[in-house]
């Protein structure tokens, strides 16, 4: 595959990942969050607004399981990422670096809400009964 189509691929895939990852919260993590600090009416008229968080709290671990894939995708194309090389020009150089951080700050903010939605999702819940 080519290096340049195999980095576009790759950005995508790492944004992809922050959007599922940021379902995870939506999922699990907000409401959890509204019920512990009290506020079950605002939760309450969130769902009216938005009712397909009832849908997506249901489903939380098809909703896991697709965030997972992608962040394990996302992963393996920041792992060889590492090996492409950039182009000589200076400025497309320094571009090239410079995209290659945002993405690995994004995966890794991907990974850090995919675990916080997978600690409201599944782990307080087990401690809390």
């Amino acid at each position: 595959m080519d290096a340049n189509v195999e980095q576009k691929l790759g950005t995508r895939a790492t944004w992809f990942s922050i959007f599922t990852s940021a379902s995870t919260l939506v999922c699990c993590a907000i409401p959890a969050l509204l019920v512990a600090l009290g506020a079950g009416a605002t939760l309450a008229a969130l769902v009216g607004v938005v009712p397909q968080i009832v849908w997506l709290s249901e489903n939380k671990t098809l909703v896991f399981g697709a965030a997972g894939l992608m962040l394990a995708i996302a992963g393996y194309f920041q792992w060889r990422a590492r090996f492409l090389p950039c182009p000589i020009d200076p400025v497309l150089a320094a571009s090239c670096t410079r995209q290659r951080k945002v993405s690995q700050v994004i995966y890794f903010a991907s990974v850090a809400i995919y675990v916080a939605g997978g600690f409201f999702a599944f782990v307080l819940p087990a401690l809390l009964y």
